[in-house]
């Protein structure tokens, strides 16, 4: 009797999936892990908010240890490297009124949400065949350093992160949002034609010495992008992406931060603002256009700031923005700004490549974030946003790479737009694959919490990146939470120095 014949195409089959198998074996045995110490999403915990200038407790206190002088007015004098003020720090959500009763799932879908509006919104506007912005004007010459504490919302369920700033003479305290990703620097006012619903008192410019409207006529009015007249007073409109809009009176102002004044800053006083803002007062702009707070105030800080997001559910720390010399952290690496000339508002940078276990994911390259000579594609980092988007190809090598080494954690159903879940109930802590993003000239290794997070209270875990089909990468915040992220302006650079909230 004759032996039956293996067909060829059934020994390749096999051979193939045995070397697959084989390699698959080599390729996670040969990874670097570390450990991921499992929190939960953590309950709210309603704080008042009624506090003002006589309660800020909690401070960054000068390099001799004193309390920095609550009197200080920024204007022309010396550099003052010392001189570092803060806030006290209250959790975004208190701001919210959707925190209220509302569960730790609820707030993390209604987080996530929010973060896809966003998004879309920065991708549309990057991907509009048009440009945004001037060059940025000068700063004023001189300065001392001072700072603001960052609210957090990153670990109660929101993208956005608020600071309390004193408006006026007398100074008004209230809740402002931190955008880098935004120029203008605005607040609701008095009289209110619309206005949502906010935490604190409407501003009320009537009752401010230092309030001073500018002309229609003036430099300051022909920077805006969006600008209109009325009675010979300039007036202002900003638009978002999602929809939402402030229209008003542009107008120049003095701002607090913990006692120390800053002069002459133009914002708009907002009185019809509609869309999807909560809680706060209006919004502080960090951007990297010409009338972004940054650079209205220039060299008053040496044209540098940085901040360090925390995780509140695994840090008692707080959150904090610094504006000055100080902001500069000798442990950060640092990696150029690039120039968008078609959009200025956004900070570019050279993303080169991904690591997945200390070893580069071969088919992340270069040209995946190459920002073109139209200013369409390339990589920005985002205070808002909360989730980093890669392009597709990118981010499916990416999560492709971490599950080949995750392989050994149970997998959990797909969550929201997070595709690479696990079940880790019952553990208390778990192994997972490195994860390291390679910028140009600075390599940042993220922490196992900055990259697998809690989805809700049941043990579900899942990988935190996303991919996007816009030619727009965007680092959001959870992958930089315990990173003092710094943005040195006068040097065109931007620096990541890792365990920086302490």
């Amino acid at each position: 009797m004759e032996g039956k014949t293996i067909p060829l195409s059934f020994l390749f089959t096999f051979s193939i999936i045995f070397l697959s198998l084989f390699a698959l074996s080599v390729t996670s045995s040969s990874l670097q892990y570390q450990k991921l110490v499992l929190h939960s999403l953590p309950e709210t915990q309603l704080q008042s908010l009624n506090w003002d200038a006589q309660d800020l407790s909690a401070q960054l206190l000068s390099a001799d240890g004193s309390e920095p002088d609550p009197g200080t007015t920024l204007s022309g004098s010396d550099p003052d490297p010392n001189n570092v003020l803060s806030v006290q720090l209250h959790h975004v959500d208190l701001a919210s009124p959707a925190s209220f009763n509302a569960t730790p799932h609820a707030l993390f879908k209604l987080r996530l949400k929010r973060d896809a509006v966003r998004a879309k919104a920065i991708s549309i506007l990057a991907a509009a065949n048009v440009t945004v912005g001037r060059r940025a004007g000068r700063g004023h010459a001189g300065g001392r350093d001072f700072s603001s504490s960052v609210i957090s919302g990153l670990a109660q369920g929101s993208g956005e992160y608020f600071t309390r700033i004193g408006i006026g003479t007398p100074s008004k305290y209230a809740y402002m949002v931190l955008d880098t990703g935004s120029d203008v620097v605005w607040i609701q006012c008095s009289p209110c034609k619309k206005c949502y619903t906010q935490t604190d008192p409407v501003f009320d410019p009537t009752k401010s010495s230092s309030f001073v409207g500018v002309s229609c006529g003036s430099p300051l009015c022909r920077q805006l992008d969006t600008v209109g007249c009325s009675r010979k007073k300039c007036l202002y409109q900003v638009s978002y992406g999602d929809g939402s809009f402030t229209v008003g009176d542009f107008s120049t102002e003095t701002l607090t931060f913990r006692g120390t004044r800053v002069n002459n800053i133009a914002l708009g006083c907002g009185h019809d603002n509609e869309g999807l803002f909560v809680g706060a007062a209006g919004l502080l702009g960090l951007g990297r256009g010409r009338l972004s707070f940054p650079t209205q105030a220039g060299r008053r800080f040496g044209r540098k700031f940085s901040y360090c997001l925390v995780d509140r559910s695994a840090s008692a720390r707080p959150s904090y923005l610094v504006f000055g010399e100080s902001a500069v952290s000798r442990t950060a690496v640092f990696t150029p700004l690039v120039t968008n000339r078609k959009l200025n508002t956004f900070y570019y940078v050279e993303l080169a490549g991904i690591s997945v276990g200390g070893t580069r994911v071969p088919s992340i390259r270069p040209s995946l974030f190459k920002l073109n000579a139209a200013g369409d594609g390339g990589v920005i980092v985002d205070s808002g946003t909360s989730v980093t988007r890669l392009t597709r190809p990118a981010y499916i090598a990416l999560r492709d790479a971490f599950r080949v080494g995750a392989r050994d954690l149970k997998r959990a159903p797909d969550f929201s737009l997070f595709d690479t879940c696990f079940d880790l109930s019952g553990k208390t802590e778990v192994k997972v694959p490195t994860v390291a993003l390679h910028f140009r000239g600075a390599d940042v290794s993220l922490p196992a919490s900055n990259y697998l997070i809690p989805v809700d209270s049941d043990g579900t875990f899942c990988f935190a990146f996303a991919g996007t089909m816009s030619g727009l990468s965007i680092i959001g915040n959870i992958q930089q939470q315990g990173f003092r992220v710094v943005f040195d302006l006068a040097g065109s650079r931007l620096g990541f120095a890792p365990r920086g909230c302490a």
